[in-house]
C-alpha cells in the first residue's frame, strides 16, 4: 500500500450507524396468504459499512469500524462479527439493531428484500462517533455508507465530509437520495452511486452507458475526485480526471446481490489505497462484486476466486 514516509498505510475508517442482521430465506417462491417454508435460513451481520470492513478484511486492509449496537439483536451482531472485521469501536443505544429480510426465490430467480429500521442514536452518542471516527481517518480514507436512521440530519456525511477533507483525508461516500446530493456539494474524494441513484441525482434517465459516462463526468468535473458507477450486470465506470474507464462484468451465476456494491466499494480503496492505476482498481472492484453475487445470502467472495475473476474483467478507455 502507499503509505506514508515511513512506509505506513493510509488508515482506513468505515462509519456505520444503522448496521443490520442480514436474515436471508432460501424459498421456492412467494405466495400471497400462503405460509411458506424455507429450504435454508441464514444470518450474516450486514449493514453497508459493516459489508464494507468485512470485504476489507478480506482485501487483507487493516479497517477501523465504527458504529452503533442495540438490544438483543445488537448483541448477536457483535458475535457475528467476531473475526470477520479488524476493529470495532461502538457505542451502545437503547432499542434494537434493524433486521433486514431477503427471499430468494429459486423458482423464479426473484429476489425481494426488506430494510428494517434501525434504533434512535442521541445527540451525545453522536458526536463521539463522529470525533472518534474522523480522528482515526486522519489524512487516510473515511468511508461513509449506507442509510441514517430517521432523526439523523441528511448532510451528516456532507458534514463529515467536509471534516475529513479539512484535515487533508480522502472521504468515500456510498449513498442516495437527499444524503447523497447534500454530500456531493462537499466534494468526496470518492463516490460510488449505482445508474438508479445517478440518474435520481441527474433528475432524468440515464438510459445508456454513454450517458451514464457524461454525468459521471460532469460530478467529476465540479470537485470530485473519482466517480465510480455500478452497472449490474453490465459492469462499471470510471470517471478519473481526464480519462473514463468502463469495465465489463465477467459472467457468473446469481445467487444473491446482497453485498455486491459493497465489495465493488472495499475493491477500490483497497486499490486506491496501495497505489494501483485507475484501469486495475477498477478491474478488482468489478471481480468483488462478481465473487459477491455468486454467494448466499450477505456472503461476500472467496478472495481465492479473485485472480480468476479479475482476468475476466475487461476495461477500456470510454470516449469523452
Amino acid at each position: 500500500m502507499r503509505g506514508d514516509a515511513a512506509g505506513r498505510p493510509p488508515p482506513v475508517a468505515v462509519l456505520t450507524l444503522n448496521p443490520a442482521v442480514d436474515m436471508t430465506y432460501e424459498i421456492d417462491r412467494l405466495l400471497p396468504d400462503r405460509k411458506v417454508h424455507a429450504r435454508a435460513t441464514r444470518y450474516d451481520p450486514g449493514g453497508n459499512g459493516i459489508n464494507v470492513a468485512r470485504a476489507l478484511k478480506r482485501l487483507q486492509v487493516p479497517a477501523h469500524t465504527f458504529c452503533v449496537l442495540a438490544g438483543e439483536t445488537g448483541g448477536f451482531l457483535e458475535r457475528l462479527l467476531r473475526g470477520r472485521i479488524d476493529t470495532l469501536t461502538f457505542e451502545r443505544v437503547a432499542g434494537e439493531t434493524r433486521i433486514n429480510g431477503t427471499a430468494v426465490e429459486r423458482d423464479t430467480g426473484n429476489q425481494y428484500e426488506i430494510s428494517g429500521v434501525g434504533p434512535a442514536v442521541p445527540e451525545a452518542t453522536l458526536e463521539r462517533l463522529q470525533e472518534s471516527f474522523v480522528a482515526t481517518t486522519g489524512s487516510g480514507f473515511g468511508v461513509l455508507t449506507g442509510t441514517l436512521q430517521p432523526g439523523l440530519p441528511p448532510d451528516l456525511y456532507a458534514s463529515l465530509t467536509r471534516r475529513i477533507r479539512a484535515q487533508g483525508g480522502r472521504p468515500v461516500v456510498d449513498t442516495h437520495g437527499r444524503s447523497l446530493r447534500a454530500a456531493v456539494a462537499a466534494h468526496p474524494f470518492l463516490i460510488k452511486p449505482n445508474r438508479y441513484e445517478l440518474a435520481e441525482l441527474a433528475g432524468r434517465a440515464l438510459d445508456d452507458v454513454a450517458a451514464v459516462a457524461a454525468e459521471a463526468q460532469r460530478l467529476q468535473r465540479g470537485g470530485i475526485d473519482l466517480v465510480c458507477v455500478s452497472l449490474g450486470g453490465d459492469g462499471a465506470l470510471l470517471a478519473a480526471g481526464p480519462k473514463t474507464y468502463y469495465a465489463t462484468a465477467p459472467s457468473v451465476r446469481v445467487d444473491s446481490t446482497v453485498g455486491a456494491g459493497d465489495s465493488m466499494l472495499a475493491g477500490l480503496v483497497c486499490a486506491l489505497a496501495r497505489g494501483d492505476r485507475f484501469d486495475n482498481a477498477l478491474r478488482l472492484a468489478v471481480a468483488c462484486g462478481a465473487g459477491t453475487v455468486g454467494r448466499p445470502g450477505t456472503e461476500l467472495f472467496s478472495p481465492g476466486d479473485l485472480t480468476e475473476l479479475m482476468a475476466r474483467v475487461s476495461v477500456r478507455t470510454l470516449e469523452s
